[in-house]
């Protein structure tokens, strides 16, 4: 009973997110993500993501209720601890309304990588993401350089591919 529950809950709250993300992205005009915006981290203080701008960047959209994140996670981790010396920066932005659920997921799977909060959604409407996981890699000028959309295992080499490519570019 609990597990129908649970399943039923997770399915409404996926509704919902899409709906209200479908409903924010409908007042915008197309424009490419950019880096001068303000995220909410983990110690609750703010920043603004260009704060980062030299390093190459990879931010994440992600969910507690999302399955490809779960996968997603352990993969960013390694991404982390390969590569954070030689200048990449992996900030994993959660979109749940209640932030308790993202805590209970970084329990089960903890982040080396910054974690950051968008309960509003403020950050996701300027990103337009379409959805679970969302990804955005970004060079050392702070140059979008590409996107994508979900977490495919079959892809994990040209994910790493890319984000080595940027860190080989001159600084």
């Amino acid at each position: 009973m609990v597990k129908r529950l649970s399943y039923h809950y997770d399915k409404l709250t996926s509704i919902i997110f899409a709906v209200v993300i479908s409903l924010l992205s409908m007042s915008m005009v197309w424009a490419e993500p950019r880096l001068d915006i303000e995220v909410k981290g983990r110690d609750g203080q703010t920043y603004s993501l260009s704060e980062l701008s030299g390093q190459v960047i990879y931010i994440d959209f992600w969910a507690s209720w999302c399955g490809p994140c779960r996968k997603s996670f352990p993969w960013m981790d390694e991404m982390h601890n390969k590569y954070s010396d030689k200048g990449l920066k992996i900030v994993a932005i959660n979109l749940d309304f209640d932030s308790t659920l993202a805590d209970k997921f970084l329990q089960q799977l903890p982040a080396q990588f910054s974690i950051a909060y968008d309960v509003e959604h403020k950050v996701a409407k300027e990103f337009e993401i379409l959805g679970m996981p969302s990804s955005y890699l970004f060079n050392r000028k702070g140059e979008l350089v590409s996107t994508h959309v979900g977490f495919y295992g079959e892809n994990l080499m040209e994910y790493e591919t890319e984000i080595v490519k940027l860190l080989n570019e001159s600084k």
